[in-house]
C-alpha cells in the first residue's frame, strides 16, 4: 500500500505543479486552491482520508509522505497568492486623483417593504404577485364591489381607454381572487405592489403608491386569528410597547370588518396638540376582516368549508409614521440629501 501511496502522492504533486504554472488571474487562482486543498473533494484531502485504511504499521510513514506534500503544496500556493497580490498592486497608478463612488442603497419604500415581507415570511407566509392593469372584474366584481360603487366612477379609477374594462388596479386585493383560483387551502400570502387612483398630489395623496395585502384561508379560521396575527405584525414594525385596537368598519370584500389602530408612539396619547394622532392617542395603519363569502366563491373555494382573513395597508403610510416623514412627496422628489438619511 506504501507504494501504491507513493505513486499517488507523485501524480497529484506533477498535476499540481503543471496546473500552478498556468494561473495568471486571482480567479485561477482560486480553482486550484479549491482543486486540490479543499476541505470537502480536495486531492489532498482525499488522500488524507484514505490513511485510515493503512495498517497500523504502515501509518506512521504514511502520514510523512502525505503531510511532506500538504507542505509542499501550502508553501507554493502560498508564494503564488503573494505573487498575485504585488503584481495587482504594481498596476494601480498611485498617482491618479481618488474616485469618489458612493454606495448605493435601498429606498426607504424598497427597505420597508422588505421589512414587511420578512415579518409575514418569518409567520409562514408567500409572497403573491399580479398584473397592475386588470380587468374590472377581479377588481372590484370579484371583490364584491356593486356595480354603481363609487370607485368605479372614472373620477376615482385610471381606466384604460380603447381597452373595455380594462383599470389601472386601485389595490392589490385582486390578487386575492387570482391566487384562490389558481391554489387550494391552505392559503397564506401577502401581495405587496404598486396601485394606482385619480388623487391630486399633495402631502398625504399621490395617484401611485404602494399596498401591502393579506390573505389566509384555511378551515376553523376565525377573527382571533386575524387579531393576533395583525398585533403581532404591528409590534413587530413598530416595536412591542404600542398598543393595537380594532374598530368596526365597512369594506365590501370583508365581512365583520376592522380598521386596526396603534397607539401613538410620539406623545402616547398624552398631547392635545400631537401632529402625529391630533390628540387622540390612536393613529389608523389598516383595513382588515373576515373574508365575505361572496369572495371566497369567486375564487372557486367553499365558504361552508373554508374560512379566511384578509387585510391590506399602505407602505407609504407605515414609513412615514415609522419615520416620522410628514411629506409624501419626499419619496418621490430623488433629493439625495433625504434619501442619505436612510438606508
Amino acid at each position: 500500500m506504501i507504494n501504491d501511496l507513493k505513486n499517488e502522492i507523485e501524480s497529484v504533486k506533477d498535476l499540481f505543479f503543471k496546473e500552478v504554472r498556468k494561473v495568471k488571474s486571482v480567479d485561477k487562482f482560486k480553482i486550484v486552491k479549491e482543486q486540490f486543498i479543499s476541505r470537502k473533494k480536495g486531492f489532498l484531502t482525499n488522500i488524507l482520508k484514505g490513511l485510515k485504511d493503512f495498517p497500523k504499521e504502515d501509518k506512521p510513514l504514511a502520514g510523512k509522505l502525505v503531510n511532506k506534500l500538504k507542505i509542499q503544496v501550502e508553501e507554493e500556493l502560498e508564494k503564488l497568492e503573494k505573487s498575485l497580490i504585488n503584481k495587482k498592486e504594481d498596476s494601480i497608478d498611485y498617482s491618479l486623483p481618488e474616485f469618489d463612488s458612493p454606495l448605493g442603497r435601498n429606498h426607504l419604500l424598497s427597505y420597508v417593504k422588505n421589512e414587511v415581507e420578512e415579518i409575514f415570511i418569518g409567520m409562514g407566509y408567500d409572497i403573491a404577485d399580479g398584473p397592475e392593469i386588470e380587468t374590472e372584474y377581479y377588481n372590484f366584481t370579484a371583490l364584491n364591489f356593486l356595480e354603481h360603487h363609487p370607485a368605479r366612477d372614472e373620477q376615482d379609477t385610471f381606466f384604460i381607454k380603447n381597452f373595455e374594462n380594462r383599470v389601472l388596479r386601485t389595490h392589490t386585493s385582486p390578487v386575492q381572487v387570482r391566487y384562490m383560483e389558481n391554489n387550494t387551502p391552505p392559503i397564506k400570502v401577502i401581495a405587496p405592489g404598486r396601485v394606482f387612483r385619480k388623487d391630486e398630489v399633495d402631502a398625504t395623496h399621490s395617484p401611485v403608491f404602494h399596498q401591502v395585502e393579506g390573505l389566509l384561508v384555511a378551515k376553523d379560521i376565525n377573527f382571533s386569528h386575524l387579531k393576533g396575527t395583525l398585533s403581532f405584525f404591528l409590534k413587530s414594525f413598530f416595536g412591542k410597547s404600542v398598543d393595537v385596537r380594532f374598530r368596526p368598519s365597512f369594506f365590501p370584500f370583508t365581512e365583520p370588518s376592522a380598521e386596526v389602530d396603534v397607539s401613538c408612539f410620539l406623545c402616547n396619547g398624552t398631547d392635545s396638540h400631537c401632529k402625529i394622532c391630533k390628540g387622540t392617542g390612536w393613529i389608523e395603519i389598516l383595513g382588515s376582516g373576515m373574508v365575505h363569502p361572496e369572495v371566497l366563491k369567486n375564487g372557486n373555494i367553499d365558504p361552508e368549508e373554508f374560512s379566511g382573513f384578509a387585510f391590506g395597508m399602505g407602505i407609504e403610510r407605515i414609513t412615514m409614521l415609522k419615520y416620522g416623514i410628514h411629506d409624501l412627496r419626499m419619496f418621490y422628489e430623488n433629493d439625495i440629501r433625504f434619501l442619505n438619511q436612510f438606508g
